[in-house]
């Protein structure tokens, strides 16, 4: 574990110490609450996961640093982009699986464009979007969202 893990685990136990100490019972129903939301979505994380590691057993490394990694910068930015556009997996989700496909070879401007493009354009949910902010708003939207993550990727690319 690194400082930031155990500063924030220090952290966490600290303010349970103290939510305790000034309210017991009110602590104690927080902690149940908190237990029952982990019980809902562990089932989807695990899935999730498992899903994620299927896909990096079955798709070599090689593949990865051949589509992702070897070739160029914005190519390999375009392709991540794409992927974000049409993908729907909460992006707690993408960062662990962004970091794998690093890990693998891939382009950190095109896992930013990945994550980006996959937290700001909605291809999946545009017809739900249509039908309450018309085709327009939503093609300009999509647009400009896409377009703003190709820059906030290659900002990225600067920036690391």
């Amino acid at each position: 574990m690194d400082i930031t893990t155990i500063g924030l685990l220090v952290l966490a136990a600290s303010l349970l110490i103290w939510s305790t100490l000034k309210n017991k019972k009110k602590t104690k129903k927080g902690l149940g609450v908190a237990k029952n939301m982990f019980k809902g979505i562990a089932v989807q994380i695990i899935s999730i996961l498992a899903l994620i590691g299927l896909f990096l057993t079955l798709v070599p490394p090689e593949t990865i640093r051949v589509f992702l990694g070897d070739t160029s910068v914005i190519v390999s930015t375009l392709i991540s982009a794409s992927f974000g556009t049409v993908t729907l997996i909460p992006a707690f989700v993408a960062f662990p699986l962004a970091a794998s496909l690093v890990d693998a070879g891939a382009h950190v401007v095109s896992m930013a464009a990945f994550i980006t493009t996959l937290t700001m354009v909605g291809f999946i949910t545009a017809p739900i979007e249509i039908e309450y902010f018309g085709k327009k708003f939503t093609l300009v939207r999509n647009v400009l969202s896409f377009l703003a993550a190709i820059g906030i990727s290659l900002g990225m690319g600067l920036i690391l």
